[in-house]
């Protein structure tokens, strides 16, 4: 016998065993797609934001009150740290030259926003910002304007506004632009909408979120507001030269005596890219445990199918035997016998792993369609391993049949 014949009947005996061969070649496409999907659906994502938010956070650093837990150490009470004040900032936007500034603060995540007899849900972000804020942090209004200096220096009665606010307030037919809605009872004029960004799990922070002057949200706020700057530094490599220079700036500014601790904090943006790695690390470890135990399940099931298959074709082996067949081919044709199921689950795996992983991705708002070369190539060199575990086993038993045994077997 040689390998074409030991194909021929190998396909001969799958076609004759066509349900056993569906039901396992489905749980190994199962396994096959539970691993390609999720890594199809990850590197999907990351693509998206790579193309669409690459220099999200890659060269940003904030500057922000120091965080204290007011515990006791040793018996000793620890120092209340004064927070950033808005002079503080003010004189570090004025006086740092390694990079564009922009100051911040935030309000409340809880406002209620109204219009008329209209009303958002009591989870409106409202923050107050300055010219720059747009720019450095990466909002892009996709109508309308963004705030100018004279909006700034004069504290203008002005907001831009995200889409989930205006969706709830506004008719679809109606313009936005110029028109006012009321934040805290005050007046304010709509003139910038930002862009639909949505949100990875339903985080959609930027969509229900109102940004106002910094003076304008300043003379809102019967409290102390916590100030932020954010510095975004043109070449990434200096970032952390750049940290350095904006540390013994604000130690001036706050007066932190020498060998003290800084009394504020400098904190590095992670990257989206950065952010989505620690979520796909998680995601891909818990794809592949699922994926391990389904193949785990169609492994067992595929060595078993084998082995009834010998135990059928016993009498079929003795006549083979006797014709001159030698262990090795008789080897042969079970092994890829469970090889060719391993891989027709697999091929079905890895092209629903890919739809389904691009699907899923599209509906997280991602605009680009993925194919992981390396996880299909790798999809399938775990197809093979899966057939040879689960096939070499039922093969070295039928190679090992006595032939006149087996020619008496029932």
């Amino acid at each position: 016998m040689n390998v074409a014949n030991n194909i021929r009947e190998g396909l001969n005996s799958i076609k004759n065993n066509r349900l056993r061969t569906i039901i396992t070649a489905t749980i190994i496409a199962l396994g096959i797609t539970a691993l390609v999907g999720v890594l199809t659906g990850v590197d999907s994502l990351k693509s998206s934001i790579d193309t669409s938010f690459s220099s999200l956070g890659a060269n940003t650093f904030d500057v922000r009150t120091k965080r204290s837990n007011r515990g006791t150490f040793e018996g000793i009470q620890e120092k209340a740290i004064d927070p950033l004040k808005l002079k503080d900032v003010a004189l570090f936007k004025e006086k740092f030259t390694g990079g564009l500034s922009t100051i911040h603060t935030r309000l409340t995540g809880g406002a209620e926003i109204k219009r008329y007899s209209k009303k958002t849900n009591p989870n409106i972000n409202v923050s107050g910002v300055d010219e720059n804020f747009m720019l450095i942090r990466n909002y892009n209004i996709e109508t309308g304007r963004n705030f100018n200096e004279n909006d700034i220096q004069y504290n203008a009665d002005l907001v831009i506004v995200g889409t989930e606010l205006v969706n709830s307030l506004f008719e679809e037919h109606e313009d936005p632009i110029n028109q006012t809605i009321t934040v805290f009872g005050n007046k304010f004029k709509i003139i910038g909408i930002l862009e639909n960004k949505g949100g990875f799990s339903g985080q959609n922070w930027a969509d229900r979120t109102v940004f106002m002057p910094l003076g304008s949200a300043i003379r809102l706020a019967p409290w102390d507001l916590n100030y932020t700057v954010t510095v975004n530094v043109e070449d990434p490599t200096n970032t952390e030269k750049m940290i350095g220079e904006a540390t013994g700036l604000m130690r001036r500014i706050r007066e932190d005596p020498i060998g003290s601790e800084d009394s504020f904090e400098i904190s590095r943006n992670k990257t989206v890219a950065e952010e989505l790695d620690e979520i796909s690390f998680f995601l891909k470890v818990v794809g592949g445990i699922i994926s391990s135990i389904i193949l785990l399940g169609a492994c067992i099931g595929l060595m078993n199918i084998m082995l009834v298959s010998v135990t059928e074709r016993t009498q079929e082996i003795g006549i083979r035997k006797a014709l001159g067949a030698t262990p090795s081919k008789i080897r042969e044709q079970f092994l890829f016998e469970a090889l060719v199921i391993c891989f027709l689950g697999g091929f079905g795996g890895i092209i629903f792993g890919i739809l389904a992983g691009n699907v899923v991705a599209v509906l997280l708002n991602s605009t680009k369609f993925v194919t992981p070369w390396e996880w299909v190539f790798g999809g399938l060199f775990i197809c093979m391993i899966v057939g040879v575990i689960s096939g070499i086993y039922p093969a070295i038993k039928a190679s090992k049949l006595d032939p006149i045994e087996s020619l008496r077997y029932e």
